[in-house]
């Protein structure tokens, strides 16, 4: 009896899908509640090489949903202790973590070196960063998303349409894990779907994950799916994300953050401005706009304002986690 007999008893796996598995680099971003479900499963099923990108620490907060974690590894970097504790789950497999949050400069080099991508990060800049990088290198992204007791999981890219595809436009509000609350079995839930639609794509079993869409709804206890292998990608141009280290000094850059999340603006030079203000001042075109926030929501509403204006491109940055109500006034 061998470590992986249950799962290669199935037809559809078997040694040939064993052996897709063992050959197979894995991207995670994000180690927190859908990572830990997602991460479990890949190591447990022998997924070769993991690469787990992780910026943040453990709180105390984190522990009700963040099963990898315990109260002694409060303070301590998560891509560190989540590779750590599951090293002795499975000795056939390699992680590698990355103790640094993903942005768009070092995003493109990480998702390079993998077969699949898996968005664990629950962000909107993470995850657009991610499907536009994705798109333009064929690479398959797996991406979840959970709030309260409801959330999301899909297959992207690869052979299937973009997040854009699906989502052209962010939500209105930026409401959080730490803003809206959540509860940990949802999470671990949508997680392990995520890590089943994962190892399918990398097996190679029919259906392909890549196009579908799962819902789950666990106020009402509904699910919902359906498929998107149609779904045309939005014409036009797209507004990316860019890293800080991106601005150029030609650039216009206005950050949409206040004084009391931002004592300093980005960039010496940059305008402080609301959304409200974007309509009401029409910046001057330039070569380039950069539109700062914390989430990259308000950057967002704001390059909605100006695209109708504005001749040259527009890009934006998120500086990290929204603030509760993060929706300025339009």
């Amino acid at each position: 009896m061998t470590r992986y007999t249950r799962q290669t008893l199935l037809p559809e796996l078997g040694a040939d899908g064993q052996a897709a598995f063992a050959a197979a680099h894995a991207l995670v971003v994000g180690a927190g509640g859908l990572g830990a479900p997602v991460l479990q499963y890949l190591v447990a099923a022998g997924v070769g090489r993991i690469t787990l990108v992780d910026g943040d620490t453990v709180s105390l907060s984190n522990l009700h949903r963040q099963t990898l974690f315990r109260e002694g590894d409060v303070g301590q970097p998560k891509a560190d202790t989540a590779a750590q504790n599951l090293r002795g789950l499975n000795s056939d497999v390699t992680l590698t973590p990355v103790t640094e949050p993903l942005t768009p400069r070092n995003a493109p080099e990480l998702v390079a070196a993998a077969d699949i991508v898996l968005d664990c990060a629950d962000s909107f800049a993470a995850s657009y960063t991610l499907s536009d990088i994705c798109l333009a290198q064929g690479k398959p992204l797996i991406t979840a998303s959970v709030l309260g007791r409801a959330g999301y999981v899909g297959g992207f890219c690869g052979t299937a349409p973009s997040l854009r595809a699906v989502f052209p436009d962010l939500p209105d509000r930026a409401a959080t894990c730490a803003t809206a609350g959540v509860m940990g079995p949802v999470v671990g839930m949508i997680g392990a779907v995520q890590a089943q639609m994962a190892l399918a794509q990398l097996a190679g079993m029919q259906p392909s994950p890549l196009g579908q869409m799962i819902s789950f709804d666990m106020v009402s206890y509904r699910t919902s799916s359906f498929r998107f292998d149609a779904a045309p990608e939005p014409t036009g141009d797209i507004i990316p994300f860019i890293a800080v280290t991106d601005i150029a000094a030609t650039d216009t850059v206005i950050d949409l953050r206040g004084v009391d999340e931002a004592p300093e603006t980005v960039t010496p030079d940059a305008a402080r401005l609301t959304v409200a203000d974007i309509p009401a001042t029409r910046p001057e075109p330039a070569s380039r706009a950069v539109l700062v926030c914390k989430s990259g929501l308000r950057a967002w509403q704001a390059a909605s304002h100006m695209r109708g204006y504005w001749d040259g491109p527009i890009t934006l940055i998120a500086m990290g986690d929204a603030p509760e109500n993060e929706r300025q006034p339009q």
